[in-house]
């Protein structure tokens, strides 16, 4: 990363800032793939085009000798359209996604003393987990959070004086 000195603010990359391309200022030694890696690296963007060209330092008179200053190379880095300077994907033609069905999780287990049985285990897209279908020996159907090690057909408690197991409820006086 040490090879991008700094970002470029002229009026023509004020204006390619529309078209999703940023300027930067770049060493001379370095090559497209690399500043190419670098920005896609520690930016977390998708990078589609690297356009570089030199530009020649500025001469310098010192007594009969004619110098320059330090070449660099000016790069413009065209992003992945669709997608703001983080990388987040901000077209406004982007649907929703995939239509998903709300179930209700109960975080109470207020069936107290009412055991109920593992009916399923089924993956929940809302919040990237795993939750169970219980049938309790009321008739009540619930979803809970899947507690790891539980299997289909395991019997689950909740209450005061139920054992100590996988998928068991207690309250924190009872622990």
């Amino acid at each position: 990363m040490d090879g991008i000195k700094y970002a470029v603010f002229t009026e023509k990359s004020l204006r390619l800032l529309g078209k999703n391309q940023y300027t930067f200022n770049v060493e001379s030694g370095f090559t497209k793939t690399e500043i190419k890696h670098w920005v896609e690296l520690f930016f977390g963007v998708k990078v589609v085009a690297v356009n570089s060209h030199r530009l020649p330092g500025k001469g310098r008179r010192i007594g009969p000798i004619l110098g320059h200053t330090m070449h660099y190379r000016r790069m413009i880095i065209t992003l992945q359209p669709g997608r703001n300077s983080r990388g987040i994907i901000t077209a406004w033609h982007r649907g929703g996604g995939h239509k998903r069905l709300y179930r209700k999780i109960d975080f109470r287990r207020n069936q107290k003393d009412i055991s109920g049985r593992i009916v399923t285990i089924e993956y929940d897209p809302n919040r990237n987990a795993y939750i169970c279908l219980i049938h309790y020996g009321d008739g009540e159907k619930r979803y809970i959070l899947h507690p790891r090690g539980a299997i289909i057909g395991d019997t689950i408690v909740s209450g005061t004086k139920v054992p100590i197991s996988m998928g068991n409820a207690l309250p924190l006086s009872a622990v």
